[in-house]
């Protein structure tokens, strides 16, 4: 279940409202002593995040739980760009449950979600790795200033008696962010100028109306580990295909097929459609490039 972007916090007593978490989205299943973990697009990463896979196995009971896996910046707060250090052991990882989907064998999709909620607290484990993800009642304004007083990327709404539509984007749940992101298709790169290596910048685009169009450069944000291995898997990708019908700076352009895909963030929307300073936070594996759409509030 996906929610929708809106523009503004609001205050509702049927509605209740949680952190956005600022991560990637995993399905757990838990039972007879085993924990398995699966991405938005269904593959399967158990083996990637075997600690947290691990740390399952404490929830006794048969269930299907949605949430979010994170890595923890030194404040505490949840940092897309962190996670890419998690396959290497350097990230504080948590993976925040806030919805139960199945339990025992019963299927709770049907059921409030006040009440799914209720349940998934009752079963879950104490476990440094794993963190029920609290709710606060019909106060959405003061939810949204205290994330964006904490820095943190914004905040859910969810109406209290929702049922989860598995696989849906639904008004029943809204998110509301403090800061600007958005996910992107990288189509190309530039030359790299100066003392950087691999490449300058990237070219962006998303999927508007089925066709492909131009958001922006993003030439910051990078390690240098990262230039290497984003250079080495763009290298691979290499077309004389352009992606767009107008293509900005194609000079000194490499154009590569919209296969990979990668978080940025912005400081805001100009009146052409493009992201103004866009910088690289990481990339993404657990959304199809088909599936990038700019996101409107």
């Amino acid at each position: 279940m996906l929610a929708t972007l809106i523009d503004a916090p609001f205050d509702d007593r049927e509605w209740v409202f949680e952190t956005k978490w600022d991560g990637f989205r995993l399905v757990a299943e838990t039972g007879g002593g085993n924990g398995s973990l699966y991405s938005r697009n269904g593959n399967d990463v158990t083996r990637r995040y075997a600690q947290v896979a691990e740390a399952l196995q404490a929830i006794k009971r048969d269930a299907v739980i949605d949430g979010e896996l994170v890595a923890l910046d030194a404040e505490g707060r949840s940092r897309f760009q962190l996670l890419q250090n998690a396959l290497r052991g350097k990230a504080r990882l948590r993976y925040y449950v806030f919805d139960l989907l199945f339990l025992d064998g019963y299927d709770l999709r049907g059921k409030p979600l006040t009440e799914r909620k209720a349940h998934l607290r009752s079963i879950l484990s104490r476990h440094p790795l794993l963190h029920y993800s609290a709710h606060r009642k019909q106060q959405g304004k003061a939810a949204f200033d205290k994330a964006r007083r904490a820095g943190e990327e914004g905040i859910i709404a969810k109406r209290a008696a929702s049922l989860y539509h598995s696989g849906k984007r639904t008004t029943e749940w809204l998110k509301i962010k403090a800061s600007h992101e958005q996910e992107a298709i990288i189509v190309g790169f530039t030359e790299p100028r100066g003392s950087r290596q691999y490449f300058g910048s990237l070219v962006l685009g998303v999927y508007d109306n089925g066709k492909l169009v131009y958001v922006g450069h993003s030439g910051g944000g990078f390690s240098r580990e990262m230039l290497a291995t984003l250079h080495a898997r763009m290298m691979k990708l290499r077309t004389d295909k352009k992606p767009f019908t107008d293509a900005p700076h194609e000079g000194r352009t490499t154009w590569i097929r919209p296969r990979l895909v990668c978080q940025v963030k912005f400081t805001e929307w100009t009146r052409d459609g493009e992201m103004r300073q866009p910088v690289f936070l990481g990339m993404r594996t657990d959304k199809p490039a088909r599936q990038v759409k700019r996101e409107r509030a």
